[in-house]
């Protein structure tokens, strides 16, 4: 996902996965699985059939932390900050774990084209002897709209695959 906030600074473009589902949402589903688990268990620990109880328990905790661990991966960000003098890439889940900072007049975009055609482009920002990867893992259209709008915003520097790339 794509989001576009335009500042009178300049533009900041934030790029993230893409969730089918929130947090909230999945807690919907483990319950909606839990519930008939958990009385089916319950009803044949009565009949004597006691050790579906703890299984019944690993299963829904085994969902509940995948479940918990894909919504923290999908919180994972890049900011692209455009402004007049530079420009910052932070990337991180909550809080920017990676920071960088080029001058806007020495900083390219670089484009290397899909292999495939499901697949979208790979763009990185070159600037001072240090190339940085954005948007790895977007989606095609995604990818696309992530390059137009930096295309419109910055010189491109090198397109085409990675052997071929001239500076």
């Amino acid at each position: 996902m794509v989001t576009v906030t335009r500042t009178p600074s300049g533009l900041m473009i934030i790029v993230q996965p893409n969730r089918s589902s929130s947090w909230r949402g999945n807690q919907l589903a483990l319950l909606a699985v839990a519930i008939p688990s958990l009385g089916l268990a319950t009803g044949f620990a009565l009949l004597g059939a006691w050790p579906i109880l703890p299984l019944a328990g690993l299963e829904l905790t085994a969902l509940g932390s995948a479940l918990y661990y894909v919504n923290w991966k999908l919180q994972y960000r890049h900011i692209i900050t455009l402004s007049e003098d530079s420009v910052s890439v932070d990337k991180g889940f909550h809080a920017p774990v990676q920071s960088w900072t080029f001058p806007r007049q020495g900083t390219d975009l670089a484009i290397v084209p899909e292999r495939h055609p499901w697949e979208g482009p790979e763009l990185s920002l070159q600037g001072t002897g240090e190339s940085v990867s954005v948007g790895e893992f977007l989606n095609r259209e995604d990818s696309l709209k992530l390059a137009a709008l930096l295309r419109q915003e910055m010189r491109v520097g090198s397109h085409g695959p990675r052997g071929q790339r001239t500076f």
